[in-house]
């Protein structure tokens, strides 16, 4: 057996799973793709003219130099009183940091770019907030800062590029959904209906909808559920030919029996001792053919069926001994559970010693029962073969019957999606346990 690597746990099996990944990987793939070549393309180079103007606009500040005069106490206040835009504002050291340049990021792109178009280092810092502000700190006065607000960008609204991929990649990621989802709806209809074929039932034709390739799967299996179908129909339709040609000769020598005299009355009982036995493999094959396929299931009470069947058995000769949990209601087809357990119990008061017990369990998600009988059991290497049709456990356990007992037993069970277990009891006999699903 092949190990599994570790990063192959991670990979999604199911194709619908694969189809999303991969879809959400090229989408994703081609969302970096569009943000790098709108940054490079469109948002550098309107940045880098943002970054010319206001290079130019601080040359201008300082092109005729900066005179200190009576009326202005500082180079701060002089460089204030020259800037034609109220806008920009010039500060100090002490006062930038009042006003938050130490709260603002710094950004060695933009501080490179800033000091190739001023002649000198600088350094650019930017504040975003209610308003997004440009700290520069210009080489021809390392002491000063330079505040340049941007009234038409905030962090608060999204740009329109951002929302333009947020929308697209909402979009796109909500198509490949649908379009994985519209793909793989064939192959789970054809999943349901295969395991309702594999379970006797044989659903209405399913659409020829997907892909060429999935149409002629799809075309296919129709033509095989129809096939299966007619199959079991003429099994059954031969199966009753076969019972009714049959009961017509048992009854004429039932009949004829009657006429035997009193003298050979062993003869007279032994041929109908032997009429009731083949009546009762016919039965057998019947039951095999139909499988209760007419009956519908319906929340029922298994306590309940454990009960009638108890009660109907209490005649036997032995003992028969009632253990019950307490069971919720769960949607099963009444008769034929009710014939699963009367099959074991027949073959527990046949096989065992007089003593039965019927007992029913609930472990949270499945409601099961059990039949135990105090016999000799059954080879270990025996058990999983007494579910085949014709098919008699060893001596042991005796050779009455058709072998079609069990089989339609684990006919019924599988179609509740339930699951049969035979096992040796540890004091002596068989226990036979069966699980059902609660919804």
């Amino acid at each position: 057996m092949m190990k599994t690597s570790w990063w192959q746990r991670f990979i999604p099996h199911s194709s619908f799973s694969q189809t999303v990944v991969l879809i959400g990987c090229l989408l994703l793939t081609n969302q970096i793709v569009s943000y790098i070549s709108v940054a490079v393309y469109f948002i550098k180079p309107s940045y880098q003219q943002i970054n010319q103007l206001i290079a130019r606009q601080i040359k201008l500040l300082f092109i005729d130099g900066v005179e200190v005069g009576r009326e202005h106490l500082s180079m701060v206040d002089a460089l204030n009183a020259k800037v034609r835009d109220d806008g920009i504002r010039i500060y100090n050291q002490k006062q930038a940091r009042e006003a938050g340049v130490n709260k603002a990021t710094y950004y060695s792109y933009f501080s490179s770019q800033m000091s190739e178009y001023l002649g000198g280092p600088a350094e650019v810092r930017i504040a975003q907030g209610a308003e997004f502000q440009i700290w520069i700190r210009p080489p021809q006065a390392p002491s000063i800062w330079v505040k340049v607000p941007l009234h038409d960008i905030s962090e608060q609204n999204l740009s329109p590029l951002t929302l333009y991929l947020m929308v697209i990649g909402a979009l796109s990621v909500a198509g490949g959904w649908w379009f994985a989802r519209k793909q793989n709806s064939p192959l789970k209809r054809l999943q349901t209906s295969a395991l309702a074929v594999s379970r006797g039932e044989f659903p209405k034709a399913l659409p020829l909808t997907g892909s060429s390739e999935l149409v002629a799967v799809t075309k296919a299996f129709n033509q095989m559920s129809y096939s299966m179908e007619q199959l079991e129909h003429d099994k059954a339709l031969l199966m009753a030919g076969i019972s009714h040609d049959l009961r017509t000769p048992l009854t004429r020598i039932r009949l004829a029996s009657e006429m035997i005299n009193s003298q050979d009355e062993y003869l007279k009982e032994g041929i109908a001792h032997d009429i009731e036995d083949m009546d009762a493999i016919i039965n057998q094959f019947i039951d095999y053919i139909r499988q209760d396929q007419s009956s519908n299931h319906e929340m029922a009470q298994l306590n309940d069926i454990i009960k009638d069947v108890a009660d109907s058995e209490a005649n036997r000769k032995g003992s028969i001994e009632v253990e019950l949990a307490d069971l919720p209601m769960i949607p099963i087809q009444i008769v034929a559970i009710k014939r699963v357990i009367s099959n074991f119990v027949e073959n527990a008061f046949r096989y065992g010693n007089g003593w039965v017990k019927i007992s029913s369990q609930f472990n949270g998600k499945q409601v099961g029962f059990s039949i135990e009988d105090d016999g000799t059991g059954i080879d270990e290497a025996q058990i999983p073969k007494l579910f085949e049709p014709f098919i008699q456990g060893d001596s042991a356990r005796g050779s009455i019957g058709s072998g079609l007992g069990l089989a339609i037993v684990r006919r019924i069970v599988d179609r509740h999606q339930g699951k049969v277990i035979l096992s040796n009891r540890k004091e002596g006999g068989l226990h036979a346990q069966v699980w059902l699903p609660q919804e």
